[in-house]
């Protein structure tokens, strides 16, 4: 028999924001958005969890990846996510998130690389590779600097950096692959990432996630018209391992 996820779900999110058309979650890692086919015996998601908890439908109306945490805007009837998401569609909300990174990226930069279209299945591969790459644009700040003392291949130490990031554009996987392609892969990313670097802070740190996390949105309300800022803490194991790096930090 099929997973059953139409049963109500005791399951909580935390609540970051609320007023009658909007709803704002802290997404921990490793929770879907809501239900996909890519993973179509998951019967545990944002969407279901949140509207079992609020006892009414919600509508996404942005999305994470699977193993990113964060901040998730959902709305509460479907014109004002067909409006919210309009926001989207224009570049008109603004995205901040965190990441921890392989290496010590420049203090700021822009990052201005077409990314393809990412296929989710096998049979999807050729489609996707016939499209044009669409642009994509992230800008980056450089926060903490760390050297940590295990190796790095011929070097003695490894580095990391803790950096902000603001992506203009929504491309799927967009930071992770941008940071892949300036080499300085986000830590934890079995995708994108470098498996040395992951196994390091698995191994060492006992660090099973990938460390990037959504903290701040900026839009317009639906209804008041006014900026509406929305910010969400980290998570309790990406704030730990950052407290525990503190003993590594690199003042440049």
């Amino acid at each position: 028999m099929p997973p059953d996820d139409t049963a109500p779900t005791t399951e909580t999110l935390t609540i970051l924001y609320e007023d009658d058309l909007l709803v704002a979650v802290h997404k921990p890692a490793g929770l879907l958005v809501h239900k996909s086919p890519i993973d179509r015996h998951e019967t545990r998601y944002a969407m279901r969890i949140l509207r079992d908890q609020i006892g009414q439908h919600v509508f996404p109306v942005h999305r994470l990846d699977k193993p990113t945490s964060g901040l998730l805007l959902f709305a509460k009837d479907a014109d004002t996510a067909a409006i919210v998401a309009q926001q989207f569609e224009a570049r008109q909300v603004q995205k901040c998130y965190i990441a921890l990174v392989r290496g010590w990226p420049n203090a700021h930069g822009t990052i201005d690389h077409p990314l393809r279209h990412v296929a989710d299945f096998k049979h999807q591969a050729e489609a996707a590779k016939a499209k044009e790459a669409q642009d994509a644009t992230t800008t980056y700040r450089r926060m903490t600097c760390y050297e940590l003392p295990w190796p790095d291949g011929r070097f003695t130490s490894s580095r990391y950096s803790l950096i902000g990031l603001a992506p203009h554009t929504g491309r799927k996987h967009q930071l992770r692959r941008h940071l892949k392609h300036i080499a300085h892969p986000i830590i934890g990313d079995v995708k994108y990432g470098k498996g040395p670097h992951n196994r390091l802070f698995r191994e060492q740190l006992h660090c099973h996630r990938l460390l990037l996390a959504a903290t701040t949105l900026s839009l317009t309300h639906p209804q008041s018209g006014n900026t509406l800022v929305l910010q969400c803490p980290l998570e309790s194991d990406f704030a730990q391992l950052l407290e525990t790096l503190q003993q590594w930090r690199a003042d440049l």
